[in-house]
């Protein structure tokens, strides 16, 4: 691969990145009124716990983005903070910063959808490969139906689902949170199975939904790659099927499937709102629906741009690893 399309790509990357941190700049300033001030004094007349430190408050927002001086100079400051990450302090858990709440919430989406992703890529691609493959038992092909289902439920159904017959009737498993209440955080093994007891719900929950759409894309893909020309050679070769379903026709068909697994990979950051709100499982997708209850625009902004900041990654590194699935792809000019 060229040195100038990798530099091109991380170009547009911080271009990308510039134009997210420009547009969070921008929102509130649209705004006729100062939203934050206005959530700030909302919240002191309700007599919520910030009612002490909202003075503090005011002052350490006007000292870090210095509302008194002119809009282009808080711009200036605005994107000088960026670059460090600095996102800001929250309104609704104030004093703890933007980036202390990402920083207690990211690992627990990230360990969460990431292996659920992962679990129901690999298991809807091989059966959607197997269910479009013509020598597969014809079995499989009665598993359709229920795989058409499973993609068009949503996730947080299947949540509510699992909560009613396997915690609420079966008590099998926990009804919800990330932890037992009253467990102290450790490193410890105990604490860790804990953890993951926790959260066999929710992402049984985003397995069951995900795998239907990914058996039912790779599917499609392997019924149009059945007609192409190299198929066809591989055939009159005399090759194994064995060899032609996976070095051929799952090769081939497989391509789409990874640029979809790479934007759910960047989405994760944002977490699945509504199934991590049904478990109150404490990621991203639960710090979101909170700042949105509260009106936390900083904490809002700053999951926003990590989502952007995901996606763009993941892009980046799905043009990076196509040539590596796919001799045929290359970034070389003629």
């Amino acid at each position: 691969m060229r040195l100038a399309y990798l530099l091109k790509r991380l170009g547009l990357l911080l271009l990308v990145l510039w134009t997210a941190a420009t547009l969070n700049f921008l929102v509130p300033k649209l705004a006729p009124r100062n939203p934050i001030l206005e959530r700030l004094m909302e919240q002191q007349m309700t007599g919520g716990y910030l009612e002490a430190g909202l003075r503090e408050m005011v002052e350490a927002y006007e000292k870090e983005f210095g509302l008194d001086q002119p809009v282009w100079k808080q711009y200036l400051r605005y994107m000088a903070n960026m670059t460090r990450l600095d996102l800001g302090y929250s309104i609704a858990f104030y004093p703890k910063t933007v980036m202390q709440l990402l920083g207690e919430a990211v690992p627990w989406t990230i360990g969460l959808l990431s292996v659920s992703t992962l679990i129901a890529f690999t298991l809807g691609t091989l059966l959607g490969a197997m269910i479009g493959w013509p020598k597969s038992p014809k079995t499989l092909q009665y598993m359709i139906a229920p795989l058409m289902t499973f993609s068009a439920v949503p996730y947080y159904l299947f949540s509510l689902v699992l909560i009613y017959l396997l915690a609420f009737r079966g008590k099998i498993l926990p009804l919800g949170g990330g932890y037992t209440i009253g467990a102290i955080p450790s490193r410890s093994l105990s604490f860790a199975l804990d953890i993951i007891r926790h959260s066999i719900l929710p992402a049984l929950s985003i397995v069951l939904a995900g795998v239907g759409s990914w058996a039912l894309g790779m599917r499609g893909m392997m019924v149009t790659v059945q007609g192409e020309d190299y198929m066809t050679l591989a055939e009159a070769k005399g090759l194994k099927g064995r060899r032609i379903f996976f070095r051929y026709a799952m090769r081939n068909a497989l391509l789409p499937q990874v640029t979809s697994l790479a934007l759910s990979l960047g989405h994760l950051v944002s977490g699945s709102v509504l199934v991590e709100t049904v478990f109150g499982y404490p990621g991203v997708g639960s710090l979101l629906h909170k700042s949105i209850r509260y009106f936390d625009y900083f904490t809002i902004y700053g999951v926003v741009f990590m989502v952007i900041l995901g996606i763009s990654a993941a892009t980046l590194i799905m043009d990076l690893v196509y040539p590596l699935l796919d001799p045929r792809i290359t970034y070389e000019r003629g």
